[in-house]
């Protein structure tokens, strides 16, 4: 993870007002280890390079990088797969290596075709005047642009910065594939082309078609002095994942169902379908390949290898690497479970468990009742005021913050221990009130989450920073105790619900279209993943000097789910928390799971109790007029004006 930004002046005049100090205070939050400035100047232009690394493999390597011909990097990613990195090397040198050797565009385009992971880069050409920029397919990393007078200078950078009435100045870099510009011709020509070189899947019809269509959607929501064109040798990026199957069955759906449709939603029913020797052997395709998703994504970390055997042992004095995003729903419960296989086993496993603070009526342990399910099979461990708790925690805490999210949290942790109890769990309880919610969202949230506007955007991003905050809570044998947590390395389940069928409206369009509308729905999901979730979460776990990991989204899980046919993936005529993520739940009881497998999907704002905190008659769509940013001086007009 690390906070790049490339700003660009074709005059004197722009450079000097162009740096901003709050831009470069938001992008050394994402990276602590390491900042460093470069400034490149030419007669028609100037570049000012910042970056700002989190080191979590091989070697520190302060960005940016800059070669004996001038060429410029800026990375902010991590090679999973794809191009080799040995584990003491360092994947931005690595990187830079390859493209200081590129002799053309095919071989720039090559090059990042094959990276698999996530990504986001900024590569100055010095000898021929041209930047490259762009994200990975996914989007899994956030890159912002800002174009202003009228093309004498612009911004490329992981985060933006809090500007009162220009918010909408800074937007996201579309996830549609590499963009390039002449620095050296918009200097003379004072308006910015940018080429792009999108990504191509070698068997998909309309290639040229869909091109079309990105560069319209693209330009339309950029100032009249930028334009986006297609590249003139029709270059591409390989897609890095296969097409989606949209094959449909042979037989009508239902009648291929009519045995198991009216099956009930109990553990025996999932084991049913393991009756099935094609489908079990399909469960565990699924299961390797996403436990080596897991694998790739908690093992690549700086840790202590020098410990003596007496410090090994301590292993309530080791710090965790990894922390999980935890609710005790199906997803946080199967990569806790693969997680466990692949860290030391001396190591603690940080499971993050945020709740909002609800008002005076408390939620009944069994609060789901439509589902027909008991969920107080797991008794809610007595806890004992401590001076050390947090002050939005102090006061009776199991009634102000007991909501879904930490209810399942705490039966999925009881799980965990039972199925290894040799490894320190650390469930971290953390209890936001509506003043510290309120403060920080002024004071820090709000501008990560923009450009993105929405309601439904505040309650996420809001609940995601403060969970990878990690500042909470741990209700042990021993008492509870203030723990905030080191990891570096956050593991999410964003990408399940899109690939399998996890929403509602899913299964409101599989009602209204059947399968092929399903089909279609799954592949709109994909498709707008990069600008709907990933950059606002990248940026706001980002802001805590610590990196978003998507296991779901891993190249290899997202290809071996494309190519297989929508009800092997989920069975909407089942009844909610057995038909969605079907293939998930089938994992989940392969992996000895129990009780988590049958939860149905709850949306992070409601079972956190976020959405509940402020207005409850808000859309999520409606865009939300707490994410506008009031400038300090603006404040200072105001309160002038009032005294």
């Amino acid at each position: 993870m690390c906070g790049i930004c490339c700003s660009v002046s074709f005059s004197a005049e722009c450079f000097s007002k162009g740096w901003k100090e709050d831009l470069r205070y938001n992008l050394e939050r994402r990276g602590p280890n390491s900042s460093k400035q470069l400034l490149k100047s030419n007669t028609n232009y100037q570049c000012l390079f910042s970056g700002h690394v989190l080191h979590l493999r091989g070697v520190l390597t302060a960005q940016p990088v800059e070669d004996e011909r001038g060429n410029v990097f800026l990375w902010n990613g991590e090679v999973f797969s794809g191009i080799k990195v040995e584990a003491k090397e360092n994947d931005t040198q690595i990187m830079f290596n390859y493209l200081s050797s590129c002799e053309n565009e095919s071989d720039v385009l090559s090059l990042f075709s094959q990276v698999q992971g996530p990504w986001s880069f900024i590569y100055y050409q010095a000898s021929s005047h041209h930047l490259w920029f762009g994200r990975d397919f996914f989007g899994r990393r956030s890159l912002l642009w800002h174009f202003s007078n009228l093309g004498k200078s612009f911004c490329l950078s992981s985060v933006g910065t809090q500007t009162s009435g220009a918010t909408s100045q800074w937007q996201e870099v579309p996830a549609s594939g590499i963009f390039k510009i002449d620095l050296k011709s918009t200097s003379i020509s004072k308006s910015v082309v940018l080429k792009l070189y999108p990504w191509k899947c070698t068997s998909r019809e309309n290639v040229i078609k869909e091109c079309v269509n990105s560069l319209t959607q693209i330009s339309a929501n950029l100032q009249t002095f930028v334009s986006v064109i297609a590249n003139e040798a029709k270059l591409c990026l390989e897609e890095p994942v296969v097409p989606l199957n949209m094959m449909l069955p042979q037989a009508p759906f239902e009648i291929h169902c009519r045995n198991i449709s009216c099956l009930p939603p109990t553990r025996e029913t999932l084991e049913v379908f393991l009756t099935d020797g094609r489908r079990k052997e399909i469960v565990h395709q699924f299961i390797d390949v996403l436990s080596i998703a897991v694998k790739r994504r908690v093992l690549n970390l700086p840790r202590d290898e020098n410990l003596t055997p007496s410090e090994v042992s301590k292993t309530c004095d080791r710090k965790a690497n990894v922390a999980i995003l935890f609710s005790g729903g199906i997803d946080s419960m199967v990569i806790a479970t693969l997680a466990d296989r692949h860290i030391p086993l001396d190591e603690p496993i940080d499971l993050l468990n945020v709740a909002f603070m609800t008002k005076e009526k408390t939620i009944p342990t069994s609060f789901n009742k439509k589902s027909g399910k008991q969920e107080n099979r797991c008794e809610i461990p007595s806890e004992e005021s401590s001076k050390n708790v947090a002050p939005a925690a102090a006061a009776s805490p199991d009634k102000q913050f007991r909501v879904p999210d930490r209810i399942t949290g705490r039966a999925g942790l009881k799980e965990l221990q039972a199925a290894n109890p040799s490894r320190t769990w650390n469930f971290v309880e953390i209890n936001v009130s509506l003043e510290e919610l309120q403060n920080f969202r002024t004071t820090r949230i709000c501008h990560l989450i923009q450009p993105l506007d929405t309601v439904l955007d505040d309650s996420i991003g809001c609940a995601v920073w403060f969970a990878s905050r990690g500042i909470g809570r741990l209700v042990t044998q021993d008492g509870v105790r203030s723990y905030q947590s080191t990891a570096k390395a956050v593991l999410t389940g964003i990408g399940a619900d899109e690939q399998l069928a996890g929403y509602s409206r899913h299964r409101v369009r599989f009602q209204t279209h059947g399968l092929e509308g399903l089909n279609k729905e799954l592949e709109m999901e994909l498709g707008r993943i990069s600008s709907r979730n990933l950059g606002r979460d990248d940026r706001v776990i980002g802001d805590h000097g610590k990196e978003a990991r998507f296991p779901f989204l891993d190249e290899s899980v997202v290809s071996f789910l494309n190519s297989l046919p929508v009800w092997e993936k989920a069975n909407l005529t089942l009844p909610r928390g057995i038909g969605e993520k079907l293939i998930l739940r089938l994992a989940a009881v392969e992996l000895g799971l129990t009780a988590c497998a049958l939860l149905p999907k709850r949306a992070m704002q409601f079972g956190s109790r976020i959405a509940k905190m402020e207005k409850n008659n808000e859309k999520a769509s409606d865009k939300c007029g707490r994410l506008q940013v009031i400038s300090l001086e603006n404040l200072s007009i105001e309160k002038e004006t009032k005294t």
